[in-house]
């Protein structure tokens, strides 16, 4: 990875954790569902951010800079949530507990076969 990409997750993951903490924060009804489903709270979310790391970047999507961010809430709980980077609000798109069978610990995905 190259300095200026490192720089760019750098500023990203910043941001995310700002935004976060200011509370600037918009639920799409996509990570409502998933957080219902799952039994995540917003402040588990809230939790998770503060000690995330980006997974995956994706800065060309459609819908505008985003990315995977992997966290733990305060009670060691793993958390996956995918969220805008480059908007005055943070958008959550989805967010989900890392599990088999598609990831193998929080923070690698099972090899396709």
């Amino acid at each position: 990875m190259s300095e200026s990409a490192a720089d760019a997750l750098s500023i990203a993951l910043e941001r995310i954790r700002l935004l976060a903490r200011q509370e600037k924060i918009r639920v799409t009804q996509h990570a409502q569902q998933e957080m219902i489903e799952e039994e995540i709270t917003l402040d588990q979310v809230l939790e998770a951010t503060s000690t995330a790391q980006i997974l995956e970047y994706y800065p060309e999507h459609q819908r505008g800079a985003c990315c995977l961010i992997y966290g733990q809430t305060n009670r060691k709980r793993d958390l996956h949530i995918v969220c805008t980077t480059a908007q005055p609000v943070l958008i959550l798109i989805t967010v989900y507990e890392p599990k088999l069978p598609k990831w193998v610990t929080p923070t690698q995905r099972r090899k396709k076969e």
